[in-house]
């Protein structure tokens, strides 16, 4: 057979994925409500996305930088505070803030009001992450910067900074997610 046969014969066609807006996981880290709309499995991972709802004051993780995937953040509602390196933006509604590998970042919800943002992970390994924090405060363990530091290594991720240190204009800064 040719190769030109060979393509018009029917392939498979991949399942489209649908998540509804009572849909997706829930994990709980810290004072941010997480929705995993995409974990990776209908994409061959290649790409995880999550709704975030930060509380109010949210501290959001100590700056950190990872060294195997992109991270994209667009606002939807609210204000977010990014950090990377020692530069400050404050993302309003319809913002996009992408972050690659190596580049150190952290955000937080300094205001009073929730803040909602989609995040993005390329590749999507990334996303399990979240659920090893969940389980490490599910299991009663407190979310220290050492026991963040511990599950952000299998993930290839550092932190940034001294984590037994806060930023000049910080409160205590716990890692919340």
């Amino acid at each position: 057979m040719s190769d030109e046969a060979k393509s018009s014969e029917p392939q498979a066609t991949p399942a489209v994925s649908v998540v509804g807006p009572d849909d997706g996981e829930r994990i709980v880290v810290g004072t941010t409500r997480m929705r995993i709309l995409e974990d990776g499995s209908r994409t061959e991972h290649r790409i995880g996305i999550a709704e975030s709802v930060l509380a109010p004051h949210t501290p959001g993780p100590p700056q950190h930088r990872h060294a195997r995937h992109d991270e994209g953040f667009y606002i939807v509602s609210g204000t977010v505070r990014f950090t990377v390196g020692d530069t400050d933006y404050d993302a309003t509604p319809g913002t996009l803030v992408m972050v690659p590998p190596g580049v150190p970042h952290t955000f937080a919800n300094l205001t009073d009001r929730p803040a909602v943002m989609l995040s993005t992970f390329t590749p999507a390994l990334y996303v399990q992450y979240f659920r090893d924090l969940q389980n490490v405060s599910a299991g009663g363990q407190p979310l220290t910067p050492q026991a963040t530091l511990h599950v952000m290594s299998r993930y290839a991720t550092e932190p940034a900074t001294d984590l037994t240190r806060n930023r000049p204009d910080d409160t205590a800064r716990p890692p919340s997610t």
